[in-house]
């Protein structure tokens, strides 16, 4: 029986450890993306001749920016 508790609490205090971590990692991956990964995407495809694909992108990342707060 004894067991059986410990099993149950083990789960519950790894399961919310689980949960922070994925929680934690998600916000790293959201700036990661915002700050690093968008601005190096857009410039290359200014620099490569895709203006026509990197403007309207810039435009909804922009839109969405401005109405959307977190």
């Amino acid at each position: 029986m004894l067991e059986f508790l410990f099993l149950i609490l083990m789960i519950i205090v790894f399961g919310k450890l689980f949960v922070f971590g994925v929680k934690a990692t998600w916000g790293i991956t959201k700036f990661l993306v915002t700050v690093v990964f968008l601005p190096l995407i857009l410039t290359a495809l200014f620099l490569g001749g895709l203006v026509s694909l990197a403007l309207p992108i810039l435009v909804v990342v922009g839109v969405f920016s401005m109405f959307c707060t977190s």
